[in-house]
């Protein structure tokens, strides 16, 4: 309730400020604001709930990237260059896009955060996809796989939390809950994937890899 409550309020206020506007690209951004609350409060849903499993659907991959992109430019407070280098070869990926879009968006949180803290100069993140093949994941050979980069400029991790990066409550940032990453590798492992890191100053990639199954006919 303590973040369902305050996403009905938030939903609510976006529907009335809707109603008052007239450019439709005005409402763009109302209408992202509900469609994010709703994504929240079901994702928040399912993760406290019994069934916690992700809903799988078949899914081209670069369509939660470009909504974290949208929230991303949405958010004027963070002005910082996201560019993407998608590969259009990747076939429909079976995920659970909302699951997915939570796990990239605390990555590139992350790195927004890492970037201001830092004051990078000419700041940026890139989110960059790539097929791989004969990859292994959690011990088990896939022949074909999707890989998500999330790439910064910024400082780098700091060498004393990089092995425990993932664990619940690690973080380097003083106001920083330590939470997002731990999250992400949860979300993505119940896809049975995984998430890497290559950091040094100036260049911090993470790398998410998921199986690709071949689409039933």
């Amino acid at each position: 309730h303590e973040i369902k409550n305050p996403l009905g309020g938030i939903r609510g206020a976006a529907q009335l400020l809707e109603k008052a506007l007239s450019s439709p690209d005005e409402k763009e951004f109302t209408q992202l604001i509900i469609e994010q609350s709703d994504r929240l409060r079901n994702l928040v849903d399912r993760l406290l709930g019994p069934n916690s499993l992700p809903r799988l659907e078949w899914c081209n991959l670069h369509r939660p990237l470009e909504k974290i992109r949208s929230l991303m430019k949405a958010d004027t407070s963070q002005a910082i260059a996201i560019s993407r280098d998608y590969d259009p070869s990747i076939p429909d990926i079976k995920v659970d896009p909302d699951m997915l879009q939570q796990a990239v968006l605390n990555i590139v949180r992350n790195a927004v955060q890492a970037l201001r803290d830092s004051k990078t100069p000419n700041p940026h993140i890139r989110l960059v996809t790539r097929i791989e093949r004969q990859l292994t994941i959690h011990g088990q050979r896939h022949s074909l796989a999707a890989q998500i980069k999330v790439i910064d400029n910024g400082p780098g991790i700091p060498a004393d939390i990089r092995d425990t990066l993932f664990y619940p409550l690690v973080t380097s940032k003083e106001t920083g809950s330590g939470l997002g990453l731990s999250i992400a590798q949860t979300l993505i492992n119940h896809h049975d994937g995984k998430i890497e890191v290559d950091s040094r100053p100036g260049h911090t990639e993470f790398i998410i890899s998921l199986p690709i199954d071949r689409k039933e006919s």
